[in-house]
């Protein structure tokens, strides 16, 4: 069971790496969109994936101590890391404002399925995992919203 805990972390900082690294890559364009008045605070954004990337190393660690994770959990945490890697590629690096609202809504549509298959095995790990779906669906109205200004 250990060797999957290591797979667990090495695949989350992979996602967090990558995420990050491409994100970097464009913030020098980003900075200078047009963004809602609402817009977040730009320094609570890492903060919050730092959060989300720690709750889901805690609910899979967790979850895997008690039984493996089914082919379909793997295939749904792959996709997901994935999208979101692929949104961060499409946003930042390749400037593609609407492609990465389309990514954006397919990587927040399966987060909630993720996100249900996680509470299927365990209500308290669905709660926690919540955070997830709640801030993709905040990020694409902010991705949309940037999208229509620009």
């Amino acid at each position: 069971m250990k060797k999957y805990i290591w797979i667990t972390l090495i695949s989350i900082v992979a996602v967090a790496g990558f995420g990050t690294l491409f994100t970097q890559l464009g913030m020098g364009w980003f900075d200078k969109l047009i963004k809602p008045a609402e817009w977040i605070p730009s320094w609570i954004i890492p903060i919050v994936w730092t959060v989300i990337y720690g709750l889901f190393a805690y609910v899979l660690i967790k979850w895997q101590n008690r039984r493996p994770l089914t082919k379909e959990n793997i295939i749904l945490l792959i996709v997901n890391g994935v999208l979101n890697i692929l949104w961060c590629l499409v946003f930042f690096t390749l400037h593609q404002l609407f492609l990465g609202v389309v990514v954006i809504v397919i990587n927040a549509l399966f987060a909630i399925r993720l996100y249900l298959e996680i509470c299927k095995e365990d209500a308290m790990n669905g709660f926690i995992i919540s955070i997830y779906p709640i801030w993709l669906c905040i990020a694409t109205t902010l991705n949309l919203a940037v999208w229509i200004l620009n």
